[in-house]
């Protein structure tokens, strides 16, 4: 039997870059006992915490609850330490398992050997206790366990939410270079936009970053666009946690309310306004949208968040003088903060000063978060 009360330690990952925004964002969901660290953030709570940051998170990538720290000399001392953990609680022969590693500063350093040890004592110990042991699904497990082995010290973690939570299920087509939805919702809390001002992406390729303010404006729990948590396929889901977890969602969509302020998607491609509005219409919110260029944008007084991914490198071939026409645009912002993700430092140098910025990671590209503020 599972306690719904039993204190947990938790650890959302997150994009390098956006850490502080990811703790500002779980600080405003009441979560307590909350750090920053390189990759993500700790925090504490009970296990309905844990499902609540994995409903409501738009910047965490996963959502990890921490199943002990054991101290492990080789092979043979990881082995014993993953076996000190009761798998029963979590797995049986029904459900699939994999295993993720990650090793530092360990006498242990092929994280391939590290994980198919994890899973040898994962599995041994269910075949002895139940005379069968679980599948392996590398893909689309049941249960997905991390481990961190840090010079002799290793943390077991179970992943809460399944599949990255970064995967909102509303992009079924994406031009090139899409950027992810969670660094997208990361860019709008780094930018300090206030959902019930107006917000508009004017070159929004695959509408991520207007799909994303849309869903904060109208307060959809990310989670919500998903059928079904992690958490929920494991062997020890039980009725009464089932309940709860049901009673969170219906919590959630009571929640969801119409936008203050427009939310405008806009690019010179039809194909991309095109495509927008169609994912826009899987994650069930509605954009203002127009096909123009940048230099045609019309402004109000704000205040509000202009947003953008430009193309830079090859993407940008065909167009040289974009910057030149993002440059004006900051120039006549007036009232509105700019927010632009610069992926090449050329980028930077054909625009104003900054006010501030922020370093993140696109995917692997090291990347700047340019903010232009009134």
């Amino acid at each position: 039997m599972i306690d719904l009360n039993e204190r947990l330690v938790f650890f959302a990952t997150a994009a390098k870059g956006t850490e502080g925004a990811l703790r500002d964002e779980l600080r405003q969901l009441r979560l307590r006992r909350i750090r920053a660290d390189r990759g993500g953030v700790h925090f504490e709570g009970n296990r309905a915490d844990g499902w609540r940051a994995c409903l409501h998170s738009r910047i965490a990538l996963r959502i990890l609850q921490q199943l002990g720290t054991f101290t492990a000399v080789g092979s043979d001392g990881l082995y014993q330490a993953v076996r000190q953990i009761n798998w029963a609680l979590y797995l049986n022969p029904e459900v699939t398992v994999a295993v993720t590693s990650y090793c530092k500063d360990s006498v242990l350093t092929h994280t391939n050997y590290i994980a198919q040890v994890v899973k040898d004592a994962i599995v041994d110990q269910q075949r002895e206790r139940l005379g069968q042991r679980p599948s392996v699904d590398r893909k689309d497990p049941d249960v997905h366990v991390f481990v961190h082995l840090v010079a002799n010290e290793l943390t077991v973690y179970l992943d809460l939410a399944g599949e990255s939570l970064h995967r909102r299920g509303y992009r079924a087509e994406a031009l090139a270079a899409p950027l992810k939805e969670n660094l997208a919702a990361a860019i709008l809390r780094l930018a300090k936009w206030d959902p019930e001002t107006p917000f508009i992406d004017p070159m929004c390729g695959s509408g991520t970053l207007a799909i994303e303010a849309a869903l904060r404006a109208c307060n959809v729990a990310p989670g919500l666009l998903r059928p079904k948590m992690g958490f929920e396929r494991w062997a020890s889901f039980s009725k009464q946690e089932a309940s709860v977890m049901a009673e969170m969602r219906a919590q959630a969509k009571a929640a969801v309310r119409e936008a203050s302020a427009p939310i405008m998607a806009m690019d010179i491609d039809p194909q991309a306004v095109e495509l927008t509005l169609a994912n826009a219409k899987l994650a069930g919110v509605k954009l203002a949208h127009a096909v123009q260029p940048l230099d045609k944008l019309a402004l109000g007084t704000g205040p509000g968040l202009i947003a953008m991914n430009p193309p830079y490198g090859r993407r940008l071939a065909a167009d040289s003088s974009l910057y030149n026409d993002i440059a004006r645009l900051i120039a006549r912002r007036r009232h509105w903060t700019v927010a632009v993700l610069a992926g090449d430092r050329s980028i930077e140098r054909a625009l104003p000063r900054v006010t501030r910025w922020q370093g993140v990671f696109n995917g692997d590209l090291d990347s700047r978060v340019l903010m232009f503020e009134s």
